[in-house]
């Protein structure tokens, strides 16, 4: 028997598909999984984020996504050393997880996160 576990897939606001593919496969490592005019998913890993077209930005400036476990402190160090726009220090944060978030660029917010250091 194939074990199939439950997975959450967020699915993102993106204002022009194009811009926000270049930015999660040049700046983020992601590859693209499936793309058309108004939806894309990108991969990496076992990350996983589709993202369907819209016109208004309270979408994607109101909406973050976190991801939990993995390699976070290597991404961390992957994305600094690549230069990734809006990238937080990755810290201790007061609900004692340690922490960096990037804005992608149309504000959608991705938090990593790890509790173990």
């Amino acid at each position: 028997m194939t074990i199939d576990p439950a997975r959450c897939i967020p699915i993102l606001a993106s204002l022009d598909i194009a811009e926000t593919r270049a930015f999660y496969v040049d700046q983020l490592g992601f590859t693209v999984g499936y793309q058309e005019d108004n939806y894309l998913i990108v991969k990496r890993d076992d990350m996983e984020l589709h993202f369907w077209k819209t016109e208004d930005r309270r979408f994607p400036e109101n909406t973050s996504c976190y991801i939990r476990g993995g390699q976070v402190a290597a991404l961390h160090d992957e994305y600094s050393k690549r230069g990734v726009d809006r990238l937080s220090p990755f810290e201790v944060r007061p609900w004692n997880m340690k922490e960096f978030y990037v804005h992608d660029p149309h504000g959608n917010l991705l938090k990593f996160g790890c509790g173990e250091w």
